[in-house]
């Protein structure tokens, strides 16, 4: 039976610091007078079924935090990362002095699929859409200068984030920062590769082996690191809906939830390690729902599949990141406009981090404007807007209650559909999923050349765009990089570095967690794409199959 529950005190005490006013932020624009927290509006049921309740409390519908921006605004955490670690860190350095909170990584392909910029398989790809990183030398030029002990740092990374981490571990130790200080997050999200991105390296199996040895690792050596950052985002551009986009992602934290668990950790120890990563569309109310949604529905996942009995075990955080695939190469500027409307999205919806998406990038690499505008983009939100000064502004809405209920109710009853495929390691082996996906995005499409959905600038309002400035990588970074890494492994001691890599042979035959082996091999300074290449010897790769 549904009860009424009593106002907690802490939020008594928010909604006195409303009346009277004392700060300009507790007042709209125009002086009236600023509810910082709206009333519940709803009998809540024992179930969490429909519960709006208050911030800060499970499940979490109205955000993870009882104050929300009032006690701490959202990280802007601007994505960069292209040609070489000096020209990043440059980057880095650039738009740590234009405001930004926090270093997000952008690796290039080479990277991310364990190959030395001097690999074959890596030509013509280096520095191309990301730093390219191959050694300890190169993660200690990406971030010389940067206070790692105070900063947190993102790095998107999944196949070959056990070895991005251990560069980062041993660059840290290396300048006197214990590991226990760092604080970031690594993506690690390897079910998702073989969803919508592609860039796994070995099969499904051991890539969860190599995960949950990551995630281990980071409970108990790393405990400020978020081990994995469960990506909604990359579902939903590969054509995900909304309701996909909670379900598949949830499931896939699931899956890694149960997986850890069966390795006998804690799950009160390792669910606070767990973030997410969602994306920002373009429709604005459904996706505030959505994030409160996901938020409710994760709460109920985690208490009654996993029986988690800390509230901070509840509660799902998550970065935001404005969708890359609504930018048009048509008419540039009216992106700036489509990236504003959705890291509103974001802010209305309690995202713990941000990234806004430059104007420019459906046509290059981020110029250093662009990427200007969009970090002022969310500074005139934070400080200018008003939304940041009252807690939950949209809680209580008929719309966004009612999308959010019904949002939550259809990614539930999806997320029991993966269970009837036998969870989602196995509804991914199949090709379920991705079918999934690929059925949602024909039909988008399909309704875009019908002209059923409207884009401005691409089937709307179109006009002859004028040119926009190209960035290029360098044509000789390759033959750079080369260079670079014959130097580094000719200066290196080269029987401790094989010593190693045969160490980390020998660990993932066995049962061993692998992370203590790998952060051997970076300190023996085995290279990344030597480390990965040991990692293929035992594992395999993976080929994905032609009959979906």
């Amino acid at each position: 039976m549904a009860t009424r529950r009593k106002t907690p005190k802490s939020q008594s005490k928010l909604r006195k610091e409303a009346s009277p006013p004392t700060k300009a932020s507790e007042k709209t624009g125009s002086g009236l007078a600023l509810d910082i927290v709206v009333p519940g509006v709803r009998e809540e049921a024992d179930d969490f079924s429909s519960v709006i309740g208050y911030p800060g409390e499970p499940p979490y519908t109205r955000g993870i935090r009882a104050t929300m921006y009032r006690g701490r605004l959202w990280t802007m955490r601007q994505y960069a990362g292209f040609g070489t670690a000096k020209e990043t860190n440059r980057r880095f350095k650039y738009l740590l002095a234009h405001g930004n909170e926090g270093l997000s990584v952008a690796f290039d392909l080479p990277t991310q699929m364990g190959y030395d910029s001097d690999a074959p398989a890596a030509r013509g790809e280096v520095g191309r859409v990301g730093v390219a990183i191959s050694t300890l030398e190169d993660m200690s030029l990406l971030f010389d200068g940067l206070p790692l002990d105070r900063v947190s740092t993102s790095m998107t990374i999944n196949a070959t984030a056990p070895v991005l981490l251990a560069l980062y571990v041993a660059v840290a130790e290396a300048r006197g920062i214990r590991r226990g200080a760092l604080r970031g997050t690594v993506q690690n999200d390897i079910l998702k590769e073989y969803i919508a991105r592609s860039t796994y390296i070995y099969p499904p199996a051991p890539s969860m082996r190599l995960a949950l040895d990551l995630i281990e690792f980071c409970s108990r050596e790393v405990p400020r690191w978020n081990a994995i950052s469960v990506s909604g985002y990359h579902i939903r551009e590969a054509g995900a809906t909304a309701v996909q986009e909670i379900a598949f992602t949830l499931a896939n934290g699931l899956a890694y939830v149960h997986a850890a668990v069966a390795r006998g950790l804690d799950v009160d120890a390792i669910a606070p390690q767990i973030s997410f990563f969602f994306n920002a569309h373009m429709d604005l109310l459904e996706e505030v729902a959505k994030f409160r949604a996901a938020r409710r529905l994760w709460a109920v996942l985690m208490r009654d599949r996993f029986h988690a009995r800390h509230p901070e075990s509840l509660a799902l955080r998550f970065h935001a990141q404005t969708a890359g695939v609504t930018l048009t190469a048509q008419q540039p500027e009216s992106n700036a406009v489509r990236v504003a409307v959705q890291a509103l999205a974001a802010v209305l919806g309690g995202a713990q981090s941000l990234h806004t998406n430059s104007m420019d990038e459906a046509l290059s690499l981020p110029s250093e404007r662009a990427v200007r505008l969009a970090l002022r983009t969310q500074q005139i939100l934070a400080h200018e807007s008003g939304v940041a000064n009252t807690v939950d502004p949209a809680g209580g809405s008929f719309v966004i209650e009612s999308l959010t209920d019904r949002l939550e109710l259809e990614a539930a009853a999806l997320i029991r559909e993966v269970d009837r495929h036998g969870g989602m390691l196995k509804a991914v082996e199949s090709g379920w999923v991705q079918s999934q996906i690929a059925d949602s995005a024909y039909r988008y499409q399909m309704e875009l050349e019908r002209g059923e959905r409207t884009v401005v600038g691409v089937n709307a309002y179109t006009e002859e765009s004028e040119k926009i400035p190209v960035a290029k990588t360098n044509p000789k970074l390759a033959a750079d990089r080369a260079r670079a890494l014959k130097t580094f492994r000719r200066g290196r001691n080269a029987k401790a570095a094989t010593r190693s890599l045969r160490r980390l042979e020998d660990i993932a035959r066995g049962n061993e967690n692998t992370m203590p082996a790998v952060l051997e091999a970076v300190r023996a300074k085995s290279t990344l794409g030597e480390i990965s290449d040991v990692l293929r010897s035992v594992f395999g790769t993976y080929r994905p199959r032609q009959d979906v």
